[in-house]
């Protein structure tokens, strides 16, 4: 049986080597997507990201990718936001903005809290390893994050998160000095993780695994 396949967005927002990596460690084979009219041909599809919401956006909106990926969704294919992309799936962010997003998940991308992080003595960005804890309205049982454990933890780079309209599109938050921040989303086969899995170690690359299905 042949291995399945992670196919990655490329559109100039983001180092995909890491991730790349990571796929092919979990057994998967992985495929570049590097024009519009390939995601249609995409079974498992990543979207990462990294830099600003607004270039990113302008760069999927030029090269049509916006609404490829939108398609793919639609067609109720597997999507996996990383970082950025994670956010780009929301309605919009207010960062440098307001910027228009996907609009696969319902809610608004804002930075932290300045006033509060200032008042615990907490920096922004919220930078490195932090444990994840369950959504307000369900466990992890048979959902992607099925192999986590309370005492795993996961990389985080980011000033901005994401804030779903739905709780029950929250799947883990992180408790960052008092504030619970989302750090996984997800509306039926759209996910969307605000940490790094594929700089999580083997934690992260069980979550990789079960994406695409080998787990």
């Amino acid at each position: 049986m042949p291995a399945p396949v992670a196919s990655i967005l490329d559109y100039d927002c983001g180092n995909l080597r890491s991730l790349e990596r990571a796929f092919v460690r979990v057994g998967a084979q992985v495929r570049m997507i590097e024009r519009a009219e390939d995601v249609a041909t995409a079974g498992h599809l990543v979207l990462p990201g990294v830099g600003a919401y607004g270039q990113a956006m302008d760069r999927l909106s030029r090269r049509g990718y916006a609404e490829a990926v939108s398609e793919h969704a639609a067609a109720g294919k597997p999507l996996l936001g990383i970082c950025l992309g994670m956010q780009l799936l929301f309605d919009e962010s207010e960062e440098f903005g307001p910027h228009k997003g996907l609009g696969l998940v319902p809610g608004r991308v804002r930075m932290f809290d300045k006033d509060r992080a200032a008042d615990h003595g907490v920096r922004i960005p919220h930078i490195g390893w932090t444990a994840m804890l369950p959504g307000p309205t369900r466990s992890w049982a048979d959902t992607i994050l099925a192999d986590v454990r309370p005492d795993d933890h996961f990389y985080f780079v980011h000033s901005f998160h994401g804030r779903p309209a739905d709780p029950n599109c929250v799947l883990a938050e992180v408790d960052y000095n008092g504030e619970r921040i989302c750090a996984a989303v997800y509306r039926d086969n759209v996910i969307g993780f605000q940490f790094h899995p594929e700089k999580s170690a083997d934690a992260g690359l069980a979550i990789l695994s079960r994406f695409v299905g080998l787990r």
